[in-house]
């Protein structure tokens, strides 16, 4: 008969003996994970202590959600067929795309709630909505009224409802600016009519009483900070509120269709009605008024519960203004209610807590970039004022010197660069390069001496040339010539160390002076087949094409540059990257008429090899090489013309000012200040003003 496979030693008999004694079983043992990893929270208390706690003990759910039922076998075919339709969007027309939708609404007619908690056909459901007209948006709104509390609890049927309330966001300002005698009243087509400000105010009455816990709910926390954000009427389509709505694993379903401009989602704040206002007030007073201060804390580092408090904090700060910080029953206060943070106060231990933890730090960086200037002074004087270096080397804690770096004074300012110089090369180390890059752009906006900083990144990188801008950038001579574009964007996107190294290059060469000179030099230092890799590298590319970037002072450089890509033009135009450079060449070769000629001239030698690649076209057409070909004369006409400012357009077409419409500005412009200096002599009655 086998034996019983058993652990020997210590570990495997205390492991016995707890298992056998149902005793210690029910006895939970200190920081055991809970079964619910996702309810599960770190707080912090005094004295740096972290405990676990489940953060829905105090927030009770809605009970089971319910069974909507399932579509059958020939429903499912025809809704993935028609989904299948939608995301090609291959239709004739708006017409014909309009009458499909309004036909596969039909066909779902009943089966709205079927078909958002299916997983095959809910993204249907969402491209329906994509694309539905705002009567039909209003007809779904209503199917779903009622059923907003389960539904956007379910797994799929909660995008469904997010992509509702984003499309729907446009509808309400368009009612509000809306002419009266425009607006529908009483009954139309013989059904009540409803305003989309009402349908958002019954979802939110429906909601109310279980948003303490739907903010922690799995799927239904993103639903509720896009709500949060449509009453606000802030904007839907920001990057950093689209980083705040939705987690990076989200499916983004999209299809390519004209919207009405009144109807889009844009990048300004919305007019919202007042009831919004006051519902959004009503909600954040109703979600924390049964919660205390440890409460609030433990959803501070719960992975669903922090969004929604990042939301809440800055709508409180932007839209109550910086005196409701200074009330004791704000979210602020609540978080932290000692004024000012000192150290040994709970109110600091907690901020020390947030600094290292992945999820709490993020809200402490809302804390910092919109809490009023006298309570940020106040925090950060007392616990960051003499850290900053050592907290700028941390991998998470740098993210909150950042914050701290965009609000500080000139004072202030400068002594950060004195605690940060001395740590710029264990930031380098430890790819923390950002930092570094927002502290050169706070430099520059306060008008504060940057050498500290050069001489900090040339002790780091050496002063061997070009390679301390090879270092800063990652760029190996060799090695990646036989890797295949896909490979290379894979290796790219694991290693941000080389995009943060680029941009701290872009940034310096925004810095006239000593820090310019240490990219400018390395450029200059470098050999023709490096510079070559670096104009098809896609990260450094954009550090060559801004060094080119035209000014008075850096002809020299320019000239000594370009002439070393003059047999490589051809190559470089036959290349997705590296075009871009060759079309920076066009302003960057102001004043030089004949390395303009020169390259023109390369290019028409490889008119035919052009001409087949995508990439050697744009070049061909920015570089107007048919103008080049028949009419040479005109031409050279315009590329001699010292004072032509290249202009790019939307579509990407470069377009030249020539000299007569930069005369015309400057004339128009003279008359103006002639009409402006008679009328101040004259004064409004035309009467002269003597002295």
């Amino acid at each position: 008969m086998p034996r019983e496979q058993k652990k020997r030693g210590r570990r495997g008999a205390s492991k016995r003996d707890r298992d056998e004694d149902p005793d210690t079983q029910s006895k939970p043992v200190k920081r055991q994970k809970s079964e619910d990893v996702d309810n599960e929270v770190e707080i912090v208390v005094d004295n740096e202590q972290l405990y676990h706690e489940e953060a829905h003990d105090t927030l009770t759910g809605p009970g089971d959600l319910p069974f909507y039922g399932m579509l059958d076998d020939d429903e499912q075919e025809y809704f993935k067929s028609a989904d299948s339709i939608l995301e090609l969007n291959q239709f004739a027309d708006a017409e014909e795309r309009n009458l499909f939708v309004a036909n596969v609404y039909r066909e779902a007619n009943g089966k709205e709630l079927k078909i958002a908690n299916s997983q095959s056909c809910s993204r249907l459901m969402e491209r329906l909505i994509l694309m539905s007209s705002p009567e039909q948006l209003k007809a779904l709104f209503q199917r779903f009224s009622g059923h907003f509390l389960h539904l956007v609890q379910h797994r799929f049927a909660s995008h469904c409802c997010e992509t509702l309330f984003s499309q729907s966001a446009p509808l309400v300002t368009q009612e509000l600016t809306a002419p009266i005698e425009d607006q529908p009243s009483g009954t139309e087509n013989g059904e009540i009519y409803v305003s989309m400000e009402n349908l958002f105010l019954y979802t939110v009455n429906e909601l109310e009483g279980n948003l303490g816990y739907l903010m922690t709910q799995q799927f239904a926390s993103h639903t509720i900070r896009v709500l949060l954000v449509v009453l606000s009427g802030r904007p839907l389509i920001d990057s950093a509120t689209t980083a705040l709505l939705q987690s990076k694993k989200k499916e983004n379903i999209d299809v390519a269709i004209h919207t009405p401009k009144s109807l889009r989602a844009e990048a300004v704040q919305r007019a919202v009605p007042d009831s919004f206002h006051v519902t959004i007030d009503k909600i954040m007073l109703g979600t924390v008024a049964g919660l205390d201060t440890t409460s609030i804390r433990a959803l501070a580092a719960h992975p669903l519960g922090n969004p929604v408090l990042q939301v809440m904090l800055e709508l409180e700060f932007s839209r109550l203004g910086k005196s409701k910080a200074g009330d004791e029953n704000s979210l602020f206060r609540r978080l932290l209610p000692d004024d000012p943070p000192t150290e040994g106060t709970a109110s600091a231990s907690f901020i020390n807590g947030l600094l290292y933890d992945s999820i709490g730090s993020r809200l402490l960086e809302v804390i910092l970039q919109f809490a009023p200037g006298k309570a940020f002074k106040a925090i950060y004087r007392s616990l960051f004022r003499e850290r900053l270096g050592s907290l700028a080397r941390n991998d998470i804690a740098g993210f909150v010197v950042i914050r701290l770096l965009e609000r500080l004074s000139k004072e202030d300012l400068e002594y950060a660069v004195e605690q940060i110089c001395p740590q710029i090369d264990s930031l380098i180390q430890r790819s923390r390069t950002s930092v570094i890059k927002i502290l050169i752009e706070r430099c520059l906006v306060r008008k504060i001496e940057t050498l500290p900083i050069a001489i900090s990144l040339t002790t780091s990188y050496g002063r061997e040339g070009s390679n301390a801008l090879m270092k800063m950038l990652k760029l190996e001579a060799s090695g990646t010539e036989e890797v295949s574009q896909d490979r290379k964007r894979q290796l790219e996107a694991q290693d941000t160390g080389r995009l943060h190294g680029s941009l701290l290059a872009q940034a310096m060469l925004d810095a006239q002076g000593s820090l310019q000179e240490i990219v400018t030099s390395s450029i200059l230092t470098m050999d023709i087949a490096t510079l070559v890799l670096m104009a098809k590298d896609r990260t450094a590319t954009h550090v060559l094409q801004k060094s080119l970037a035209y000014q008075e002072h850096n002809g020299v450089f320019r000239r000594k540059i370009i002439q070393r890509f003059l047999s490589h033009i051809s190559e470089l135009s036959l290349d997705a990257i590296a075009s871009h450079v060759i079309d920076k060449f066009w302003t960057a070769t102001e004043g030089f008429l004949f390395i303009r000629e020169r390259i023109a001239g390369e290019l028409l030698e490889n008119e035919a090899s052009l001409r087949e690649s995508f990439s050697g076209r744009a070049v061909w057409r920015n570089w107007m090489m048919d103008l080049y070909k028949r009419r040479r004369t005109e031409w050279i006409s315009r590329a001699k013309d010292i004072h032509s400012i290249a202009v790019t357009d939307p579509i990407g077409k470069i377009q030249l000012k020539t000299s007569i419409a930069l005369a015309r500005e400057k004339f128009a412009a003279a008359r103006t200040s002639r009409q402006r200096t008679f009328k101040a002599q004259t004064g409004s009655n035309g009467v002269s003003i003597s002295t």
